[in-house]
């Protein structure tokens, strides 16, 4: 793995503190409360802030009702958002009323008013509805170079510079895929071979196993980057928890590739920040 940057250093600190929450959260007297939805392919993430911005709960939930980037399972979106909003209001002692929410890049006119619709059909006030790779550099704060998010569906691409994002695309490659392969591999159904990815345990045999699709995901990169001067790429969205992804993608990319130590929250957390009591 490439060195960590410093621009890592805040990132990982909130990341821990929310890993934290997610176990044993903080019960407090927050004049209002900031919830970030990431409605992923793989999981919906919930992540609650407090007045000052920071963590004080969080949960998360393996989930099939996005695909590609777009929702599929209207009904069960819904559902899911709402338990998980019950859950953490009966853990925090409070109602939570604020909501901000996040698409793919280039989704905005296909399915924002559907991620609206499933954040307030679960009983938020909306707030903000953002592309997830601005949502993930509120955390990372990058200010030259390339995030890339990985999530279940697609690999995400944003451009910045000077901090501000001038290129966004997505396309549909990401954990899905490895999962396809891993269970044409291992002669496994489609739920066994998510369930052996996600075990920390393999990570080092898949490495070589998805090999293949890690290099699609980087030839993406690279057709995206190519006319642009960038100096990094840095990797968000569960599938990046994949050790050892960031070299695969390094040598195929022949640039600095960057990984914080738990890829999957960075977007909900960055979400959560951009919230506001400013209802859309």
């Amino acid at each position: 793995m490439q060195t960590i940057n410093s621009a890592f250093q805040y990132c990982d600190q909130l990341v821990r503190d929310f890993e934290k929450v997610i176990e044993k959260p903080i019960v407090g007297k927050s004049s209002v409360y900031y919830t970030g939805i990431d409605l992923g392919t793989a999981y919906i993430v919930l992540a609650v802030l407090d007045e000052n911005y920071q963590p004080v709960a969080g949960a998360y939930r393996f989930a099939n009702v996005v695909k590609d980037g777009m929702i599929v399972d209207y009904i069960g979106a819904i559902r899911i958002v709402k338990e998980l909003k019950q859950e953490l209001e009966e853990k925090l002692g409070t109602e939570l009323i604020y909501a901000a929410a996040a698409l793919p890049p280039g989704t905005f006119t296909l399915d924002s008013g559907a991620i609206k619709h499933v954040v307030q059909g679960a009983g938020f006030e909306i707030t903000n509805l953002l592309d997830e790779p601005t949502a993930a550099n509120a955390v990372l704060k990058i200010k030259d170079g390339a995030i890339v998010d990985i999530g279940g569906g697609t690999t995400g691409i944003a451009i910045l510079k000077d901090g501000e994002v001038i290129y966004v695309a997505d396309e549909p490659t990401g954990g899905t895929h490895f999962s396809l392969v891993i269970a044409g591999a291992y002669k496994m159904n489609f739920d066994e071979a998510e369930l052996y990815k996600r075990d920390v345990k393999n990570h080092r045999e898949l490495a070589h196993v998805v090999k293949p699709v890690i290099e699609k995901v980087s030839s993406i990169i690279n057709h995206h980057v190519s006319d642009y001067s960038v100096e990094g790429i840095y990797l968000v969205g569960g599938t990046c928890c994949l050790e050892g992804i960031e070299d695969i993608i390094a040598k195929q990319t022949h640039l600095p590739t960057y990984k914080p130590q738990n890829p999957m929250f960075v977007t909900p957390l960055g979400i959560a920040l951009s919230c506001t009591q400013e209802i859309l």
